[in-house]
């Protein structure tokens, strides 16, 4: 997972300037709700128009674009495209483009293996070199231990640069990449994530069962199941509805450093949609690619990530609001894909995007939470409270943004203002004595003042697209 913390010296008026520069076009919505029939509302119908201004609003903070489907059960309560799938062409995203699923990846490699066990080709417990005998450590590590990343094999993302990973290679080269380096503790001692354990699975699965590793799911998963577009991301073959990856740097859109996907192979090579992805979660409600005790190994943790979180094969299982449920997450150049499963309410969500960006997390934990009549928060959604006019005067004066840049806090006519040299003053609104926001062009501006236990005003904290701005207040 990764995760984004940026602070800034940029100065407060051109940090307005940077928000206010993001076209229009990439803050209109590309997707469409499901069409309803019918005039009075249900309370699905209610649902998908929540979900619907949710997602509105995570689009329009610029840090997401992507698809989306909730259901529950058997019914599907939202599903749509949201920005661009191509930005260049003007190529909508949509519930059948086609993204990178990164690490959701590895619970199709899971389950592959376990309908190995099923078959009698291999034992959980199996050591690697009985299948691998030319793998290094081979007989200390399991199989068990590859599945929930307690085997100490080193995770080689985080040993080669961003340009060893350009090229094409076989599943051999790559595992080569980290085969012989020594393990980073004695396995099953303790729970490191690491993609190259997963490599390895991948080999076991061509070795067991005499295919390719893709060959394998697409014979015993993909096309049982009528998952059509889900498949290995080759840059060779030219596949309908493939969404282009993006990067976001709180201004504009940079297109994802190019990455060949042989150097996930298992962990994260494979592509697909949320339809297919929806039909991969109501398989494992029944017995169609695994076996009921198979399905609940899938399911059940079996390593400890940290207090609280459990792992099992392919996701972390967590407790949220009282209720279980398993997270599946990854990223990869340009993408990021989250997927959230509540088994016993059935609920599910996929998103999808072609945007690397942590907060597609949030976006379906909100979605989740919709579903679940849960409480949840729309971004940039702001209630304006009423505050005595006199606490303004505390506020006004001149704040030390940038070493060549000050603003001014004034007030006119009982409402609080921000002066920034060269620019129209704007109105900012209170959401709490110390708390106040604006929107302007479309973009959110928060100010927090920092106020000590005396009631001495010290300085401020402004907000907008990522960027963060500490201002001293000046004599």
């Amino acid at each position: 997972m990764i995760t984004e913390s940026k602070s800034t010296a940029l100065g407060f008026g051109n940090l307005l300037r940077r928000v206010t520069t993001v076209t229009l076009a990439l803050l209109v919505s590309a997707g469409c709700g499901l069409m309803r029939q019918g005039n009075a509302a249900t309370p699905n119908q209610v649902t998908d128009k929540e979900m619907e201004t949710f997602l509105q609003a995570h689009l329009a903070t610029g840090e997401f674009m992507g698809s989306v489907l909730v259901a529950r059960g058997d019914e599907v309560l939202h599903s749509g495209g949201y920005g661009m799938a191509n930005l260049e062409h003007d190529v909508p995203n949509t519930p059948e483009t086609v993204f990178r699923l990164a690490s959701l990846t590895k619970q199709f490699t899971a389950a592959a293996i376990l309908q190995l066990l099923e078959q009698g080709l291999l034992d959980i417990n199996d050591p690697v070199d009985r299948h691998l005998p030319d793998y290094p450590h081979g007989g200390e590590i399991t199989i068990y231990q590859l599945l929930n990343h307690t085997s100490g094999v080193p995770d080689y993302e985080f040993l080669e640069p961003s340009m060893a990973f350009r090229n094409a290679v076989s599943l051999d080269e790559l595992m080569a990449k980290f085969s012989s380096l020594p393990l980073d503790f004695p396995p099953g001692s303790q729970f490191k994530y690491s993609n190259s354990g997963y490599v390895v699975l991948a080999a076991i699965i061509e070795k067991v069962s005499g295919k390719g590793y893709v060959d394998y799911l697409s014979e015993h998963i993909f096309q049982p199941l009528g998952m059509e577009t889900t498949r290995y991301d080759s840059a060779d073959v030219v596949l309908p509805d493939r969404a282009t990856g993006y990067t976001w740097d709180n201004v504009a859109y940079q297109n994802a450093e190019f990455f060949d996907m042989s150097n996930v192979a298992g962990a994260g090579d494979l592509v697909s949609t949320v339809l297919d992805m929806y039909k991969w979660d109501r398989a494992l409600f029944s017995e169609d690619v695994l076996s009921d005790s198979s399905r609940q190994a899938f399911f059940t943790p079996t390593a400890t990530m940290e207090e609280g979180i459990g792992y099992t094969y392919g996701g972390a299982v967590l407790e949220i609001s009282g209720r279980n449920y398993t997270l599946f997450s990854g990223d990869i150049n340009g993408f990021f894909a989250t997927a959230l499963r509540y088994p016993e309410e059935e609920i599910y969500v996929i998103v999808l995007s072609n945007l690397r960006n942590p907060s597609v997390q949030a976006v379906a934990l909100g979605l989740a939470a919709i579903a679940l009549d849960d409480p949840y928060e729309i971004p940039g959604q702001h209630i304006v409270v009423d505050v005595d006019p006199a606490i303004y005067e505390k506020y006004v004066g001149r704040y030390q943004v940038a070493p060549d840049e000050v603003v001014t806090i004034i007030t006119e006519n009982s409402h609080l203002f921000v002066q920034v040299p060269n620019q129209p003053k704007f109105e900012i609104l209170p959401e709490s004595e110390t708390d106040f926001f604006a929107e302007i062009g479309g973009t959110n501006i928060e100010l927090h003042f920092q106020v000590t236990e005396d009631g001495a005003v010290t300085g401020m904290i402004v907000l907008s697209g990522g960027q963060e701005v500490h201002a001293e207040k000046i004599n």
